[in-house]
This record gives structure tokens, C-alpha cells and sequence, in this order.
């Protein structure tokens, strides 16, 4: 097989600005060593997240110039109505500024105290939304899921006899809403199988639940099917997305992922009343239903990326370029979660770093010497962002202590990538050097955007 390229020319650049080791250690403290407070434009290369982060395309340059500004019932809403329901194939389409805007309206609307709304895995803001509505939320990961180390086509997926049994101890009546998330943010980006979905859609049927996607990696998901779900191999993108969205009653989308934009976001369903009562928070948090927050070169940027996403030599570039950073490391002796998942490698803090116990945060002391080492911004998906502390002192970690490095779309290039294997290797060579840390101020929700560490003498 011949070398798969860059489905893209690069038109414009951004500089990177340079830093020494020296530098960083000191803003590294300034920031309380956590990466989510340092600038930007100290940064070398920005894997904190892929979302928002992505390079456009001169198409989607175009569209913005093309923006409908129209406070009601702008062009530009319509352009992205259209597009989103080729896709989904869903009834009500509402825009929002982003994806977390989309759960805070859904789960407003159906959460509250006794509620429980379960999932493959919740990831981050979803979970905060649904405690915040006063609901609890609770993960049905496969078990194959849960081990770094072990390698199955989709990890993804849910444990569908535990939801099972869970709505039949719970109650149906108390469980508003089934969300599966598409790849599997929390599970390592893991993808979902087309059969594992139809599984959850029956279950939901039975109990009359609604089953909502967490779309905001559809695509990639999608992607993974057709490699490697039998039956699909011959199938576009396109068509496996739209099979995928005709299982479910409707979705929750942040634009910042898969759909190339740098902000936005969509709450779409088939229910008429649940949806009333979306538009009449939207208006009231967002705006107006036609542009929910966003102004329309915003839904024209959407509606233009949502055709390039699923463009199978991107996908496949996309994808490849994942698997490369990870065999490098691999081969390397440098554990990660296995396979590779669809927008980022996750580094494994438990047997990277096995000298530091879960509750002194090793995830956070690898994120940390990234920086130090290579100008490398990671983040931390563990035992801070996840962990629990009780009452009593005790804590409660997760099941994994990973360190994500999601990859921005079409913004890097292979010397780029080959610099990251070559910082993380040194990081991995060192890591007897490395430290536990420990939480000096956080927040009583979200605490790893904010909070602040040190080292443990």
C-alpha cells in the first residue's frame, strides 16, 4: 500500500513559537501545573483537545463570507437544518453554541432528583450537566473496555445486560433517557458497533426509554464500522451514519469535532413536545431557534464541514494518522490503550508510571513533564478528572488513568507527529523520574479545568 497523504493542501500557516525547558518549568508552576491554565502561545504543539481546534477548509473560509446574519430564519439556518438532517434524519434540528449547551437544555429539560441517565460512557460536561439537572449518571462500559492493555474492534460499546438489569432494578419510569456516546470519548475513543447500537435500541424499545447519540464523533465511528464491522465494508460513510441516526430518537452534537468548526453545536430529536420545550430554553439561555447562539457564517462553517467530514479519504488519512503515533509507541515499549482509538492516542498512567499511586495522580504528573520535556499540552483523563474523595479521606479513582492527546484536524503534520513520538518516548525512558502530585485548590465541579497541584514531597 502506497503512502496515504494529506487529503488537503495547506493555504495558510500559523507560526509556533518557540520555548525553553527553562521557560516552561517556570510557567508550568505559574500555572499551578495544570496545562489548562498555561497560554496558548506557549504551547508548541496543542493536543489538549480536538475540539474547536481544527483547521478549515477554504470552502468553509467561503461559506462564512456567505453568512446570513438574519436574526430569524437566516439562509444560513436553513443551509444547516438541511444538512443535518441528510445526516441524522431527525425531525427537530436546534443549534447551539456547543455541545455542553446542547446537554445543559436536554438534561434541564428531563433530568432532576431520582433521575438516572445512563450511558456507554458519560464524558465529562455531560456528566456535570446531568448532576447538575440533580440526576445521576451512570456508565455501562463493555468489560473488554476497561483494559488498557487489551485489544478488541469495539471498546467502545455498551454492556447491554447491565443496562438491562440496571432499568429493571431502577425502574424505567426513573430512567429518562439512554445516551450512547459515539466514539467512546472516556473509553479511549473507542468506536461503538452498529450491532451494539441496535442492541441498546431494542432494550430501549422494550422499556420504552428514549436512546439518544452523543454524535460528536460520528463520523470517525462510522469510519471504524466499515473497517471493521462485517457486512459494511462495501458502504459509504454516509450511509453507515445514517443507519447509525435511524436507531435513535435523537442526539446531541458538538460541532467542534466533527464537523470542522471552531464553535457550535446542535440538539436534534423526533419527539415535537420535548423539543418545544428545548427551543423555549434555547431562547431564553441561547437565542433565537434559528441561530441558537451562533451567528450564521458560524452555520455556514457547520453545514459545510458536515459534507467534508465524511469524505472517505479523510477518514482514512484521519484514522491513519492516530495508528502512526501509536505503532511508534508500541514499538517503542510505551503503553497506551489498545488499538488506537479515532482522534487520540491515550497514554496508560498506571503501567507508564507505576510507582505513583492512583490517588497522587499519575496521569497528571505525565501530563506535566510533556510540557517540561517537548512544549507537549496533554490532558489528563483519571484519577482528577474522574476520582472521587469521600468524606472520610478515602478515594475513589476511576477505572483507568489515562493521558489523552487528541489530535486537531488537519493542523498537524507528519514531522509534527514524528516530534510527539520522540518527546514521549524520552518522557517514558525518564519516568522512574517522575513524581506523584497532589490537588493544592479546586472547584467543586469540573476541578481539572481549574484546579491547581504541586508536587508530594
Amino acid at each position: 500500500m502506497k503512502t496515504i497523504i494529506e487529503p488537503f493542501k495547506i493555504k495558510a500557516v500559523e507560526p509556533i513559537r518557540f520555548t525553553t525547558k527553562e521557560e516552561r518549568t517556570t510557567l508550568l508552576k505559574k500555572a499551578g501545573y495544570n496545562p489548562f491554565s498555561i497560554h496558548a502561545d506557549d504551547v508548541l504543539i496543542d493536543l489538549l483537545t480536538d475540539s474547536g481546534t481544527s483547521a478549515m477548509s477554504s470552502e468553509q473560509w467561503a461559506g462564512i463570507m456567505l453568512g446570513d446574519e438574519s436574526y430569524a430564519g437566516s439562509k444560513s439556518f436553513y443551509k444547516f437544518d438541511s444538512a443535518v438532517k441528510k445526516i441524522t434524519g431527525l425531525k427537530n434540528v436546534i443549534p447551539t453554541h456547543q455541545g455542553r449547551a446542547s446537554e445543559k437544555i436536554l438534561f434541564t429539560v428531563l433530568g432532576g432528583k431520582g433521575k438516572y441517565f445512563c450511558s456507554n460512557t458519560h464524558f465529562d460536561t455531560t456528566r456535570a450537566n446531568v448532576e447538575y439537572s440533580g440526576a445521576e449518571a451512570v456508565d455501562f462500559m463493555t468489560e473488554v473496555g476497561k483494559h488498557p492493555e487489551m485489544k478488541a474492534d469495539f471498546k467502545g460499546n455498551m454492556d447491554t445486560e447491565a443496562l438491562e438489569s440496571f432499568i429493571k432494578k431502577t425502574g424505567a419510569e426513573n430512567i429518562p433517557l439512554v445516551l450512547m456516546t459515539v466514539t467512546n470519548n472516556s473509553g479511549g475513543g473507542q468506536p461503538v458497533s452498529m450491532q451494539n447500537i441496535k442492541d441498546a435500541r431494542k432494550i430501549c424499545d422494550k422499556y420504552g426509554i428514549p436512546f439518544f447519540l452523543d454524535a460528536c464523533r460520528f463520523a470517525e465511528n462510522a469510519y471504524f464500522i466499515k473497517r471493521r464491522e462485517k457486512g459494511y465494508e462495501n458502504k459509504s460513510p454516509l450511509e453507515i451514519a445514517q443507519e447509525m441516526f435511524s436507531y435513535v430518537d435523537g442526539c446531541t452534537m458538538s460541532a467542534k469535532k466533527d464537523a470542522f468548526a471552531n464553535i457550535g453545536g446542535f440538539l436534534a430529536m423526533n419527539d415535537d413536545n420535548i423539543a418545544m420545550l428545548c427551543r423555549n430554553l434555547l431562547i431564553v439561555t441561547e437565542g433565537f431557534t434559528t441561530y441558537g447562539g451562533l451567528a450564521g457564517r458560524d452555520l455556514e462553517a457547520i453545514a459545510q464541514g458536515l459534507v467534508e467530514i465524511l469524505d472517505e479519504h479523510y477518514l482514512e488519512y484521519r484514522i491513519r494518522c492516530v495508528e502512526y503515533l501509536g505503532e511508534k509507541l508500541v514499538n517503542n515499549n510505551v503503553p497506551i490503550l489498545e488499538p488506537p482509538g479515532g482522534h487520540a492516542i491515550y497514554l496508560d498512567a498506571i503501567r507508564f508510571a507505576p510507582h505513583i499511586p492512583q490517588y497522587q495522580f499519575p496521569g497528571q504528573s505525565i501530563v506535566c513533564e510533556l510540557y517540561l520535556e517537548g512544549g507537549i499540552r496533554a490532558c489528563e483523563i483519571g484519577s482528577v478528572m474522574f476520582g472521587k474523595d469521600l468524606p472520610d479521606g478515602t478515594h475513589i479513582s476511576p477505572a483507568m488513568e489515562l493521558v489523552r492527546m487528541a489530535i486537531p484536524r488537519r493542523v498537524y503534520t507528519q514531522s509534527h507527529f514524528d516530534y510527539m513520538i520522540e518527546v514521549i518516548i524520552d518522557v517514558y525512558n525518564q519516568r522512574k523520574n517522575l513524581r506523584g502530585m497532589k490537588i493544592t485548590e479546586e472547584a467543586p465541579m469540573l476541578r481539572h479545568f481549574t484546579a491547581k497541584f504541586d508536587y508530594v514531597d
